[in-house]
């Protein structure tokens, strides 16, 4: 089972009315692409969404990771659902402390 335990640790996904958003949690290196993209394209067999949204694990992705996506956007092309990537939203910043000046 370490194998599964792995491979749910690279990604989430959720529903979003049509769209099926995964979000990568890391990046992901030639040990970990192939495991992820066949997961996403076993989340969208299943979900048949009409839209799939990738956020990506960072601003500027490792080439496994676009691999990874890049491939997803194939096998979507072939099957008529669009794909978008994101990149992840900025982080919020720390919080001021009362009595601290901004």
């Amino acid at each position: 089972m370490r194998g599964r335990e792995q491979e749910t640790e690279l990604l989430t996904h959720r529903r979003d009315g049509d769209v099926l958003v995964i979000e990568l949690l890391r990046e992901l290196d030639v040990t970990t692409r192939a495991a992820a993209a066949l997961r996403i394209e076993a989340l969208v067999a299943a979900h048949r969404p009409g839209r799939v949204r990738v956020v990506l694990p960072s601003e500027r992705p490792a080439p496994a990771t676009l691999s990874a996506v890049g491939r997803t956007g194939r096998m979507c092309r072939s099957l008529g659902v669009p794909l978008t990537a994101h990149a992840p939203a900025p982080a919020a910043g720390p919080l001021p402390l009362p009595g601290t000046a901004e």
